[in-house]
């Protein structure tokens, strides 16, 4: 028993256990948290939402931002004004920051700029306990992202499908297995400096294939489904978006923003032709209009809601 109760093994025990190890009230309605992870051997930052009136235990909403996320507070709440949008939603809305080109997923090897993180296993097993202990949670949860984060907010539905009862994808590209689409993977990670055969291996590989939610599409059977993209067609937010002197001429970014959206919108078409082979019913958010920028973003948070709300 001497043996069970020995500093050494308490120290070492608590660094097998995933938990919060600071809290700070940054306002009524937003809690920032540091949780310790040991699969990631370190804290990584949460934000954290809650109602203005909040009753009884309430649902979760994980929200993952795009390639390039917030270190420190998700893009969600800074630039898609999320915490306006559920502060008169009775649930608890989940940002966890820092996930820049992560793809929100469990690297293979180490890469040299993004380390080898492991944010499959702390979205799924090491973060939705604590929530729901310190936040009252029902167990009931979605996850909902944009453009990188769609992609693993559907992939984390398709591996996980108990956990979650909802997902939507905004400007994501859900397929990954393709070749047209390893590329659109790679060039994502590549712009911040990462290299994705560290993710998910050489193309090809069987990773690739378990992380393409194409081919684990009847674990989406059930789930309330919201899939979302713009055409790459310039519209009046585009004509009013603020552009700061180091982006570049309104033309080369609404060039860009353009370009980058015509891609998801192909795959988000793709992809919702294979849930309609699947007779897997989802809510149809594609626009005739829009680019990939957050003004756009901002208008799917009511349009994606009752679908995702059904669930919770």
């Amino acid at each position: 028993m001497a043996l069970l109760s020995a500093p050494g093994l308490a120290h070492a025990d608590r660094h097998r256990v995933a938990r919060i190890t600071k809290l700070s009230d940054v306002g009524p309605l937003r809690t920032d948290l540091w949780v310790y992870s040991p699969s990631n051997h370190k804290k990584m930052k949460v934000n954290v939402l809650t109602p203005a009136n909040a009753t009884g235990p309430r649902s979760v909403v994980y929200m993952l931002d795009g390639a390039d996320a917030g270190d420190d507070v998700s893009d969600w709440i800074t630039k898609g004004r999320a915490g306006r949008f559920f502060a008169d939603k009775n649930v608890t809305v989940v940002l966890p920051a820092g996930g820049k080109g992560t793809f929100y997923t469990n690297w293979r090897s180490r890469d040299p700029k993004l380390g080898k993180p492991q944010w499959e296993t702390f979205l799924t097993e090491e973060l939705p306990p604590l929530i729901d202990k310190k936040f009252n949670g029902t167990g009931r949860n979605a996850v909902v992202g944009l453009s990188m984060g769609g992609q693993a907010a559907l992939a984390l539905a398709a591996r996980f499908p108990r956990l979650y009862t909802g997902v939507a994808s905004l400007s994501g590209c859900p397929e990954v297995y393709q070749p047209a689409n390893q590329a659109y993977v790679h060039t994502t990670v590549a712009n911040v400096g990462g290299n994705a055969i560290n993710m998910w291996g050489p193309p090809r590989s069987p990773a690739w294939k378990a992380h393409d939610p194409a081919t684990r599409i009847n674990a989406l059977r059930g789930k309330y489904i919201y899939l979302s993209s713009g055409s790459g067609l310039a519209g009046p937010l585009d004509l009013l978006r603020k552009i700061e002197p180091d982006e570049g001429t309104r033309q080369s970014v609404t060039a860009s923003a353009s370009a980058l959206e015509l891609g998801a919108w192909r795959c988000s078409i793709n992809f919702g032709i294979e849930l309609r082979k699947a007779r897997i019913p989802f809510t149809d958010g594609l626009r005739l209009v829009g680019t990939h920028y957050w003004g756009y973003w901002e208008q799917d948070l009511p349009r994606m809601w009752p679908t995702i709300a059904r669930g919770l």
